[in-house]
């Protein structure tokens, strides 16, 4: 095994790895070849794992205030928003990395007992019924409503960098990175039949109301972290965050998001 890399940048790097047992093995010997400083420390954040365990990192350091660009490497399933997994040339590949903003939505719900939450979402805000019966959502955007009922399994709201995940696979649009969009999409939609969701500005304020949210169950998650019986969700983007992702010049998102609209 290889000494530690004693070449110095002028990044501090803090280290995170999933716990998996190749990310975990992987931060190991990672830990032997460079110096790592804590996360609250840290220029950079070099992320060990899959989409998942990148996302967690964001909203960590959403929730800590403290937001950092991070260089994610895969070491998990998909790693649509990762690097690839390479123990070499750590400096080299920082110092060419191509920085890509993304800004999350906000999503601001109220259950039905009068509870409020909020939450950023990175990827989408999804509301799903939460049993065998279906939901029955009223859709508004900017106050107005434009669609009385919407009945359906659910209905979610994605930005661009999120617009391949959960919205692809719901018959979504790919939205090119930095095209100021966001994705409205049902969840196998029963009425109206026909509605196949809708392409929408950055700017525009969305409003899910449960029309029956007792009987018809509804909880509304954000990213990875969930709000059951819901009764009133506000989706937009939050302005005021940024966060910024590194990726090597012939691994950039904005190509990957182009060529997954090719994908067979």
């Amino acid at each position: 095994m290889r000494g530690r890399d004693t070449r110095r940048t002028e990044s501090r790097l803090a280290l995170v790895a999933s716990p998996t047992p190749a990310a975990q093995q992987a931060a190991a010997t990672f830990a032997q070849r460079y110096e790592f400083v804590p996360l609250d420390e840290a220029d950079i954040v070099i992320a060990l794992g899959g989409d998942g365990f990148l996302l967690q990192t964001l909203h960590t350091m959403l929730d800590r205030h403290r937001i950092k660009p991070v260089f994610g490497m895969n070491l998990g399933t998909v790693g649509f928003l990762m690097n690839e997994w390479r123990m070499d040339a750590l400096d080299e590949r920082l110092a060419r990395a191509r920085r890509f903003s993304v800004t999350p939505l906000r999503m601001e719900a109220e259950t039905v007992d009068g509870e409020s939450f909020s939450s950023a979402a990175i990827n989408e805000v999804s509301l799903l019924r939460e049993t065998r019966q279906t939901a029955w959502i009223e859709v508004s955007v900017d106050g107005r409503v434009v669609l009385p009922e919407l009945v359906c399994d659910g209905v979610l709201a994605a930005t661009a960098a999120g617009s391949t995940a959960y919205n692809l696979s719901a018959q979504g649009p790919i939205l090119p990175l930095g095209s100021g969009l966001v994705a409205l999409t049902p969840i196998s939609a029963f009425r109206p039949r026909r509605w196949r969701g809708a392409i929408l500005p950055e700017s525009a304020k969305i409003s899910f109301r449960v029309l029956d949210p007792v009987k018809r169950p509804v909880s509304a998650v954000a990213d990875q972290r969930e709000v059951r019986d819901v009764a009133l969700v506000r989706v937009g983007i939050d302005r005021a965050t940024c966060l910024s992702l590194l990726f090597d010049p012939d691994h950039a998102l904005d190509d990957r998001i182009t060529m997954e609209q090719f994908a067979v």
